[in-house]
Protein backbone atom coordinates (compact mmCIF):
# COMPACT_ATOMS: atom_id res chain seq x y z
CA UNK A 1 0.00 0.00 0.00
CA UNK A 2 2.80 2.38 0.94
CA UNK A 3 4.66 1.52 -2.28
CA UNK A 4 1.54 2.29 -4.30
CA UNK A 5 1.25 5.76 -2.74
CA UNK A 6 4.92 6.50 -3.50
CA UNK A 7 4.38 5.40 -7.11
CA UNK A 8 1.30 7.60 -7.40
CA UNK A 9 3.23 10.59 -6.05
CA UNK A 10 6.07 10.08 -8.52
CA UNK A 11 3.60 9.72 -11.39
CA UNK A 12 1.84 12.93 -10.35
CA UNK A 13 5.17 14.77 -10.26
CA UNK A 14 6.08 13.41 -13.70
CA UNK A 15 2.80 14.40 -15.33
CA UNK A 16 2.40 17.74 -13.52
CA UNK A 17 2.80 20.86 -15.69
CA UNK A 18 6.29 22.39 -15.48
CA UNK A 19 6.73 25.11 -12.89
CA UNK A 20 6.59 28.58 -14.40
CA UNK A 21 9.84 30.52 -14.59
CA UNK A 22 10.24 34.29 -14.24
CA UNK A 23 13.35 36.42 -14.72
CA UNK A 24 13.34 39.86 -13.10
CA UNK A 25 16.13 42.23 -14.10
CA UNK A 26 16.61 44.70 -11.27
CA UNK A 27 14.71 42.64 -8.73
CA UNK A 28 16.79 43.42 -5.66
CA UNK A 29 14.86 46.56 -4.69
CA UNK A 30 11.81 48.72 -5.35
CA UNK A 31 9.21 47.68 -7.90
CA UNK A 32 11.38 44.80 -9.11
CA UNK A 33 11.67 43.30 -5.63
CA UNK A 34 7.92 43.53 -4.99
CA UNK A 35 7.28 41.89 -8.36
CA UNK A 36 9.70 39.06 -7.59
CA UNK A 37 8.05 38.41 -4.21
CA UNK A 38 4.57 38.30 -5.72
CA UNK A 39 5.74 35.92 -8.43
CA UNK A 40 7.14 33.59 -5.75
CA UNK A 41 3.76 33.75 -4.03
CA UNK A 42 2.12 32.61 -7.25
CA UNK A 43 4.36 29.59 -7.52
CA UNK A 44 6.91 30.84 -10.02
CA UNK A 45 10.53 29.88 -9.90
CA UNK A 46 12.09 33.35 -9.83
CA UNK A 47 15.54 34.51 -10.86
CA UNK A 48 16.78 38.01 -10.08
CA UNK A 49 19.48 39.60 -12.22
CA UNK A 50 21.17 42.58 -10.58
CA UNK A 51 24.44 43.82 -9.11
CA UNK A 52 23.00 43.49 -5.59
CA UNK A 53 21.80 40.09 -4.29
CA UNK A 54 18.14 39.59 -3.48
CA UNK A 55 17.64 39.49 0.28
CA UNK A 56 15.88 36.21 0.93
CA UNK A 57 16.21 32.60 -0.08
CA UNK A 58 13.13 32.33 -2.27
CA UNK A 59 14.65 34.20 -5.20
CA UNK A 60 17.89 33.13 -6.89
CA UNK A 61 20.25 35.98 -7.83
CA UNK A 62 22.47 35.90 -10.89
CA UNK A 63 24.90 38.79 -10.56
CA UNK A 64 25.21 41.10 -13.56
CA UNK A 65 25.46 44.80 -14.38
CA UNK A 66 22.87 46.00 -16.91
CA UNK A 67 25.22 48.83 -17.92
CA UNK A 68 27.95 46.43 -19.05
CA UNK A 69 27.40 45.06 -22.54
CA UNK A 70 27.17 41.28 -22.60
CA UNK A 71 26.55 40.70 -18.90
CA UNK A 72 22.77 40.34 -19.16
CA UNK A 73 23.15 38.03 -22.15
CA UNK A 74 25.54 35.86 -20.16
CA UNK A 75 23.29 35.88 -17.07
CA UNK A 76 20.17 34.87 -19.02
CA UNK A 77 22.12 32.18 -20.85
CA UNK A 78 23.21 30.73 -17.50
CA UNK A 79 19.58 30.63 -16.38
CA UNK A 80 18.68 28.95 -19.65
CA UNK A 81 21.09 26.15 -18.85
CA UNK A 82 18.90 25.28 -15.85
CA UNK A 83 15.40 25.82 -17.23
CA UNK A 84 13.59 24.63 -20.31
CA UNK A 85 11.81 27.89 -20.95
CA UNK A 86 11.02 31.31 -19.49
CA UNK A 87 7.41 32.31 -18.98
CA UNK A 88 7.98 35.92 -17.94
CA UNK A 89 10.73 38.51 -18.27
CA UNK A 90 10.36 41.71 -16.23
CA UNK A 91 12.86 44.49 -16.93
CA UNK A 92 12.88 46.79 -13.90
CA UNK A 93 16.46 48.09 -13.86
CA UNK A 94 16.65 51.87 -13.84
CA UNK A 95 18.73 54.97 -13.18
CA UNK A 96 17.72 58.62 -12.90
CA UNK A 97 19.61 61.91 -12.86
CA UNK A 98 18.60 65.53 -12.36
CA UNK A 99 20.91 67.58 -14.56
CA UNK A 100 20.61 70.46 -17.03
CA UNK A 101 21.24 69.50 -20.63
CA UNK A 102 23.91 72.18 -21.00
CA UNK A 103 26.10 70.81 -18.21
CA UNK A 104 25.23 67.10 -18.15
CA UNK A 105 28.27 64.81 -18.36
CA UNK A 106 28.29 62.35 -21.21
CA UNK A 107 29.38 59.46 -18.99
CA UNK A 108 26.29 60.08 -16.81
CA UNK A 109 23.67 60.17 -19.55
CA UNK A 110 25.30 57.35 -21.48
CA UNK A 111 25.25 55.23 -18.33
CA UNK A 112 21.57 56.11 -17.87
CA UNK A 113 20.70 54.88 -21.36
CA UNK A 114 22.79 51.73 -20.90
CA UNK A 115 20.74 50.81 -17.83
CA UNK A 116 17.29 52.08 -18.84
CA UNK A 117 17.23 51.24 -22.54
CA UNK A 118 20.13 49.28 -24.02
CA UNK A 119 20.00 46.83 -21.13
CA UNK A 120 16.36 46.13 -21.96
CA UNK A 121 17.29 45.42 -25.57
CA UNK A 122 19.99 42.97 -24.49
CA UNK A 123 17.65 41.25 -22.03
CA UNK A 124 14.89 40.88 -24.64
CA UNK A 125 17.29 39.52 -27.24
CA UNK A 126 18.76 36.99 -24.81
CA UNK A 127 15.41 35.89 -23.39
CA UNK A 128 13.49 35.66 -26.70
CA UNK A 129 14.45 32.03 -27.51
CA UNK A 130 13.35 30.90 -24.03
CA UNK A 131 10.14 32.96 -24.12
CA UNK A 132 9.18 31.46 -27.49
CA UNK A 133 9.22 27.92 -26.08
CA UNK A 134 6.15 28.60 -23.93
CA UNK A 135 4.57 31.66 -25.50
CA UNK A 136 5.90 33.83 -22.69
CA UNK A 137 5.45 37.46 -21.75
CA UNK A 138 7.85 40.35 -21.28
CA UNK A 139 7.05 43.49 -19.29
CA UNK A 140 9.32 46.53 -19.45
CA UNK A 141 8.89 48.91 -16.53
CA UNK A 142 8.63 52.36 -18.07
CA UNK A 143 7.27 55.58 -16.61
CA UNK A 144 4.66 58.25 -17.16
CA UNK A 145 7.76 60.41 -17.46
CA UNK A 146 8.11 58.89 -20.92
CA UNK A 147 4.92 60.70 -21.95
CA UNK A 148 5.59 63.95 -20.13
CA UNK A 149 8.80 65.93 -19.70
CA UNK A 150 10.29 66.09 -16.21
CA UNK A 151 12.36 69.26 -15.77
CA UNK A 152 16.08 68.42 -15.56
CA UNK A 153 15.29 64.70 -15.72
CA UNK A 154 14.99 64.78 -19.49
CA UNK A 155 17.44 61.96 -20.10
CA UNK A 156 15.31 59.68 -17.93
CA UNK A 157 12.10 60.76 -19.70
CA UNK A 158 13.74 60.20 -23.09
CA UNK A 159 14.92 56.71 -22.14
CA UNK A 160 11.47 55.73 -20.90
CA UNK A 161 9.83 57.07 -24.06
CA UNK A 162 12.25 54.91 -26.04
CA UNK A 163 11.46 51.92 -23.80
CA UNK A 164 7.73 52.23 -24.53
CA UNK A 165 8.36 52.27 -28.28
CA UNK A 166 10.72 49.32 -27.89
CA UNK A 167 7.88 47.35 -26.28
CA UNK A 168 5.51 48.19 -29.12
CA UNK A 169 8.04 47.34 -31.82
CA UNK A 170 9.17 44.09 -30.19
CA UNK A 171 5.58 42.99 -29.63
CA UNK A 172 4.98 43.38 -33.38
CA UNK A 173 7.96 41.15 -34.12
CA UNK A 174 7.40 38.41 -31.53
CA UNK A 175 3.64 37.98 -31.34
CA UNK A 176 3.65 35.54 -34.28
CA UNK A 177 5.77 33.29 -32.03
CA UNK A 178 3.21 33.55 -29.22
CA UNK A 179 5.33 36.03 -27.20
CA UNK A 180 3.79 39.32 -26.08
CA UNK A 181 5.74 42.37 -24.95
CA UNK A 182 4.30 45.28 -22.97
CA UNK A 183 5.46 48.39 -21.16
CA UNK A 184 4.02 49.19 -17.73
CA UNK A 185 4.02 52.91 -16.94
CA UNK A 186 3.91 53.72 -13.22
CA UNK A 187 3.57 57.25 -11.99
CA UNK A 188 5.31 58.42 -8.82
CA UNK A 189 6.11 55.39 -6.68
CA UNK A 190 7.41 55.38 -3.11
CA UNK A 191 10.73 53.50 -3.24
CA UNK A 192 14.39 54.11 -2.48
CA UNK A 193 14.85 54.94 -6.18
CA UNK A 194 14.19 58.54 -5.12
CA UNK A 195 17.31 58.63 -2.98
CA UNK A 196 19.51 56.96 -5.58
CA UNK A 197 18.90 59.73 -8.12
CA UNK A 198 22.05 61.53 -9.30
CA UNK A 199 21.32 65.21 -8.62
CA UNK A 200 23.77 67.75 -9.95
CA UNK A 201 24.95 70.24 -7.32
CA UNK A 202 25.93 73.88 -7.61
CA UNK A 203 29.40 73.15 -8.97
CA UNK A 204 27.97 70.99 -11.76
CA UNK A 205 24.73 72.75 -12.67
CA UNK A 206 26.05 76.29 -12.12
CA UNK A 207 23.41 78.93 -12.94
CA UNK A 208 20.71 76.23 -13.20
CA UNK A 209 21.24 75.07 -9.63
CA UNK A 210 18.17 76.75 -7.97
CA UNK A 211 15.85 75.37 -10.65
CA UNK A 212 17.40 71.90 -10.46
CA UNK A 213 16.91 71.84 -6.69
CA UNK A 214 13.25 72.89 -6.96
CA UNK A 215 12.50 70.35 -9.67
CA UNK A 216 14.27 67.43 -7.96
CA UNK A 217 12.61 68.24 -4.63
CA UNK A 218 9.16 68.35 -6.26
CA UNK A 219 9.86 65.03 -8.01
CA UNK A 220 11.02 63.43 -4.76
CA UNK A 221 7.84 64.56 -2.97
CA UNK A 222 5.72 63.27 -5.84
CA UNK A 223 7.42 59.87 -5.71
CA UNK A 224 7.37 59.45 -1.93
CA UNK A 225 3.72 60.48 -1.83
CA UNK A 226 2.87 58.19 -4.73
CA UNK A 227 1.85 54.55 -5.18
CA UNK A 228 3.02 51.70 -3.04
CA UNK A 229 5.40 49.53 -5.12
CA UNK A 230 3.35 46.49 -4.15
CA UNK A 231 0.40 47.91 -6.11
CA UNK A 232 2.60 48.53 -9.13
CA UNK A 233 3.79 44.91 -8.89
CA UNK A 234 0.15 43.78 -8.84
CA UNK A 235 -0.44 45.75 -12.04
CA UNK A 236 2.62 44.14 -13.67
CA UNK A 237 1.42 40.62 -12.84
CA UNK A 238 -2.10 41.39 -14.01
CA UNK A 239 -0.72 42.70 -17.29
CA UNK A 240 1.57 39.70 -17.76
CA UNK A 241 -1.26 37.23 -17.18
CA UNK A 242 -3.69 38.77 -19.64
CA UNK A 243 -4.40 36.62 -22.68
CA UNK A 244 -4.23 39.60 -25.02
CA UNK A 245 -2.27 42.29 -23.14
CA UNK A 246 -2.00 45.86 -24.41
CA UNK A 247 1.46 46.99 -25.41
CA UNK A 248 1.21 50.03 -23.13
CA UNK A 249 -0.47 49.98 -19.72
CA UNK A 250 -0.59 52.33 -16.74
CA UNK A 251 -0.45 51.38 -13.06
CA UNK A 252 -3.33 52.81 -11.01
CA UNK A 253 -6.63 54.36 -12.02
CA UNK A 254 -5.49 57.89 -11.18
CA UNK A 255 -2.44 57.57 -13.41
CA UNK A 256 -4.53 56.07 -16.22
CA UNK A 257 -6.89 59.04 -16.16
CA UNK A 258 -4.00 61.52 -15.92
CA UNK A 259 -2.26 59.96 -18.94
CA UNK A 260 -5.47 60.11 -20.96
CA UNK A 261 -6.04 63.76 -20.09
CA UNK A 262 -2.45 64.74 -20.84
CA UNK A 263 -2.74 63.13 -24.29
CA UNK A 264 -6.00 64.94 -25.00
CA UNK A 265 -4.77 68.40 -23.96
CA UNK A 266 -2.62 70.63 -26.21
CA UNK A 267 1.12 70.41 -25.49
CA UNK A 268 1.30 74.05 -24.42
CA UNK A 269 -1.24 73.25 -21.69
CA UNK A 270 0.54 70.13 -20.47
CA UNK A 271 3.87 71.96 -20.51
CA UNK A 272 2.32 74.70 -18.36
CA UNK A 273 1.03 72.08 -15.93
CA UNK A 274 4.47 70.47 -15.74
CA UNK A 275 6.15 73.81 -15.04
CA UNK A 276 3.71 74.46 -12.21
CA UNK A 277 4.10 71.00 -10.70
CA UNK A 278 7.88 71.25 -10.67
CA UNK A 279 8.10 74.89 -9.55
CA UNK A 280 9.60 76.20 -12.77
CA UNK A 281 9.11 79.66 -14.27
Amino acid sequence: MKQEKISETKEAERTAPPRKVAVVVGGSSGIGRETALKLVGRGYRVFNISRTPFKGERVRTVTADAAQEGELKKAIASIGEEVEAVDLLVYSAGFSMAAPLEHAKSNDYRYLFEVNYFGAIEALRAAAPFLKKRGGRAVLVGSLGGDLPIPYDGFYSSSKAALAMLARETDLELRASGVRVSAMLPGGTSTDFTYARRVYGEDESKDYSPSVKKASAALANMEQGGMNPSLVADAILKLAERRNPPTIATAGGKNTVARYLYKMLPERVTDWVVRRKFNQK
